[in-house]
């Protein structure tokens, strides 16, 4: 498949974080854009702004017509979108190359000098600041994100053809498809088992993925594979020591294999969020870059959207978003909430995020949601599972330690956070949470604490 050769591109799954980028790209570069997805979202808006053509109902008709006919077409679907789902069958029945969002991304990559980001977890904050300083010291690097970058309100920094940034999603092994000079690993826990089984064939896919590198690989300090490290007031290849909060943003020294930077500025809190930055760091220098130009823009860093996000930000009440779907996740934000706000009582609202995740791990997130004052626990959101018997937020919740805890439905959300008289809040999850959001900051906005 040649893309030059590709008028047309139709997405079924378009909305979601890592698609949406693509359709992007194909937008940006004068390809006719369409495709499907559940539900409308300001993802959607945005690419309906740009030109894309988007509908919300599975139903062939919709479709133009154009993108009916094979020829100079290219059909991108993402693994969440059941092989039923009608307009997919109906692609994959006739003479249409149809692709993985992986694939496409690997082809778009390929021919380009290809800077990887893989982990667990880390992995969209670490690529959101590799293509900040990559784009602000000018190397015209075209970023794929998995996130909202807040300084180009965007999943897609564009740039040339001769340099990409990507964010290597282990989910269905789809980082495999990649083509990386340099890449780093931030992290390896167990996850997406329901896809690999267990952790080791988990594992087994991360050391193929490293196998692909072709010039450096730099991973994170005691983790299973050969390559530079970077740690955190650790000894590795790339340290960060003499950190302090000053004005509320993190001050640290930076050394590397090349050379020291005695002070850098950053704003995101949370020591995981300063090894996320060493990471990039790391990358950007490996590129080329020198300290002094990583330093002044990642000075100017302003976040991922849902990534440790402040909704509201006063004297009386914290209002804070993040995407935590897995106890690691939420062990990192409590640690960075305890850090910043030590002594305050603080409520975590929490959506589980599918069936086989609650089962799987559901006594570490028993554990990591008692380090919280109190919690109000959704339901589970399914996403593209189907209900598991005895998996339930019932469930979850009798395994947490805890007195304050209440499962709530999202109509009572406001009120119950309002009762709760908690100053700081905390809202996670990889749901449809990250919608309510919004609708719940507005309601805070306009309330006050009910003792």
């Amino acid at each position: 498949m040649d893309l030059k050769d590709i008028h047309r591109v139709y997405f079924i799954g378009i909305g979601g974080i890592g698609m949406s980028a693509i359709a992007r790209y194909f937008l940006a570069n004068g390809k006719q854009v369409a495709g499907y997805d559940k539900v409308p979202s300001d993802v959607t808006d945005s690419l309906s702004v740009m030109g894309a053509s988007i509908h919300f109902k599975e139903d062939l008709s919709l479709v133009p017509k154009a993108f009916l006919t094979s020829k100079n077409t290219l059909v991108v679907y993402t693994p969440a979108i059941s092989k039923k789902h009608q307009e997919l069958h109906y692609f994959l029945e006739r003479d249409f190359t149809v692709l993985k969002r992986a694939q496409v991304l690997g082809q778009i990559t390929k021919h380009t000098y290809c800077l990887a980001v893989a982990g667990t977890h880390g992995k969209t904050t670490t690529s959101a600041i590799l293509g900040h300083l990559m784009k602000a010291g000018g190397t015209e690097a075209t970023s794929f994100l998995g996130g909202i970058a807040e300084n180009y309100a965007s999943n897609l920094i564009l740039g040339s053809d001769r340099v990409s940034v990507v964010e290597a999603d282990e989910f269905d092994r789809s980082f495999l498809a990649l083509s990386p000079d340099i890449a780093c690993v931030t992290s390896m826990d167990a996850d997406h088992l329901d896809v690999y089984g267990d952790r080791e064939a988990l594992q087994a896919s991360f050391r193929a993925f490293s196998e692909k590198v072709s010039e450096a690989l730099i991973v994170r300090k005691g983790l299973p594979l050969k390559g530079l490290t970077y740690a955190v007031e650790e000894r590795a290849d790339y340290e960060i020591n003499r950190v302090r909060i000053e004005n509320g943003r993190y001050t640290f020294s930076v050394k590397t294999p090349k050379a020291t930077h005695e002070k850098m500025v950053f704003s995101l809190p949370g020591r995981h969020n300063l090894s996320n930055a060493l990471a990039a760091i790391a990358l950007a220098e490996r590129y080329g870059l020198s300290l002094p130009e990583i330093a002044r823009a990642l000075k100017t860093f302003k976040g991922v959207k849902r990534r440790f996000t402040y909704k509201i930000q006063t004297a009386d009440r914290v209002l804070i978003d993040d995407y935590a779907h897995h106890p690691t996740e939420i062990d990192a934000v409590a640690d960075a909430v305890q850090e910043m706000y030590s002594g305050e009582r603080v409520l975590a609202v929490f959506q589980p995020h599918l069936y086989s995740r609650t089962r799987d791990f559901v006594d570490d997130f028993a554990r990591s949601l008692a380090r919280f004052d109190a919690l109000l626990l959704l339901d589970i959101y399914p996403a593209r599972e189907a209900p598991i018997e005895g998996v339930t937020a019932e469930w979850l919740l009798d395994k947490i330690a805890m007195d304050n805890k209440k499962r709530v439905s999202k109509e009572q959300l406001v009120r119950e956070i309002n009762i709760s008289g908690a100053k700081i809040v905390v809202m996670l999850g990889a749901g449809d949470i990250g919608a309510l959001v919004s609708d719940v900051t507005e309601q805070l906005r306009e309330s006050t604490f009910k003792e």
